[in-house]
């Protein structure tokens, strides 16, 4: 017989299950993509519903363009299927609508009436692309999946924006850090391709962001691939790309990070970890400006610079016959060379004050002062993981030491 605290247990399991599937649910409805259709023929936003739908896309309508841009406005979309021939306000309008209010949600113009001027001319203003009615079902999906990656790919770009701006300026007044700063505001402006070296810590990482961000493609995105963060059997389709079925897991076609960065900057951190055939495929494209996909054979162009970074000795690399010598020399046209932090010791109180004054700001807390005594230990480490093990001393300080930072919490917590 079920007692009272059997009774309990089962309700809470039962609650708890249905908790488990509303987070599922709800898991599953954030990465949903919402696409919004706009045609004044009801039976074509039903068709293309169903279709969308049964791809697993969350589907809104509007039968013009009036009630679009209301919806624009007052919800978030990732995408607009955008019929051009439509009553009160049409495609067009609606388009040029969105982008002057900056509305940032790709779309796709689909019409009846297309021509080569109609499709040139919705590109121009704005759109991702041009469908004819009725709508290849195969050319439809490829190229809502394209728009989307897209519309990602703007996001992510928005959000690295972000982070540099919040970055202000590479901090230190050393002789060495110093040289860096002057040779990025002497190359950034060019096309020249630069190769970063530097230890783990120092902030290759951050050199090649200022680079991006004072070059002539600061408009455009920076993609960053960490090679040593990929396995070396994905990395040529991380870089360029894949076809639909070109590998086992290939259930879609993937527009690789070469394209991604197209007009823009592609930063290949760790490139001393990079595979020696896809290490041939990037010379290819550096030499020829063009890329092709995994599994396919049509040559695509790409107008991207190249910058790339290491901690390996790359010459030492090629004497071992683990890096490609013409690879070498095509992406260090430039050579800047981040230096560790003990060979700047001179920057760590400017350092250090920066770190207090971001992570103050990060906790929502006053700032911490640090007392000189306390400084002048900090200048005495040796600090082989650099700018980033300073970093983390620094937060381990402010968390654990009292209103003021003193000789004895660094000797107490700094690990050193």
């Amino acid at each position: 017989m079920m007692g009272p605290f059997d009774f309990v247990q089962m309700k809470s399991e039962v609650y708890r299950t249905r908790l488990i599937h509303l987070l599922f649910l709800i898991t599953i409805d954030l990465l949903m993509a919402k696409i919004l259709i706009v045609d004044d023929e009801k039976t074509i936003r039903e068709t293309l519903k169903e279709i969308l739908e049964f791809e697993k896309y969350k589907i809104d309508e509007a039968e013009d363009g009036t009630v679009a841009l209301e919806k624009l406005k007052s919800d978030s979309f990732d995408l607009v299927l955008c019929d051009i021939k439509m009553p009160r306000m049409d495609g067009v309008e609606l388009l040029e609508t969105a982008m002057s209010e900056g509305l940032g949600v790709p779309f796709i113009m689909v019409s009846a009436h297309g021509s080569i001027e109609t499709a040139v001319d919705a590109t121009k203003k704005g759109a991702f692309d041009f469908i004819q009615k009725p709508p290849d079902l195969n050319r439809l999906l490829l190229t809502v999946r394209n728009a989307l990656d897209k519309s990602d790919l703007v996001k992510e770009t928005k959000t690295l924006k972000r982070k540099i701006t919040k970055t202000t300026e590479i901090i230190g007044n050393s002789k060495s850090i110093n040289e860096v700063k002057d040779t990025i505001e002497k190359v950034a402006p060019t096309e020249a391709r630069v190769l970063i070296t530097g230890d783990n810590g120092t902030g290759k990482e951050l050199v090649a962001k200022w680079l991006h961000e004072k070059s002539n493609r600061s408009e455009h995105p920076m993609v960053e691939v960490n090679c040593a963060a990929i396995p070396s059997e994905l990395i040529e389709s991380e870089l360029f790309g894949h076809e639909k079925g070109s590998f086992t897991s290939a259930n879609k076609q993937r527009i690789g990070k070469f394209e991604q960065a197209n007009g823009g900057t592609l930063f290949l951190d760790e490139i001393g970890d990079m595979s020696l055939s896809a290490q041939s495929k990037v010379l290819r494209a550096l030499q020829e400006h063009t890329i092709t996909r995994v599994g396919g054979d049509k040559a695509i162009k790409v107008n991207v610079r190249v910058i790339a970074a290491t901690n390996k000795d790359l010459k030492k690399e090629i004497a071992d016959s683990k890096f490609r010598e013409d690879l070498y020399h095509r992406l260090g046209v430039i050579l800047i060379h981040v230096p560790p932090l003990k060979d700047r010791l001179e920057d760590i109180p400017l350092l250090t004050n920066d770190f207090l004054t971001k992570i103050s700001e990060e906790y929502g807390a006053p700032k911490k002062k640090i007392d000189s005594k306390a400084i002048k230990k900090l200048e005495t480490h040796e600090w082989t993981g650099n700018i980033r093990e300073l970093r983390n001393v620094v937060e381990r300080l402010v968390i654990l030491s009292g209103s003021e930072i003193k000789l004895e919490d660094v000797e107490r917590y700094g690990g050193f």
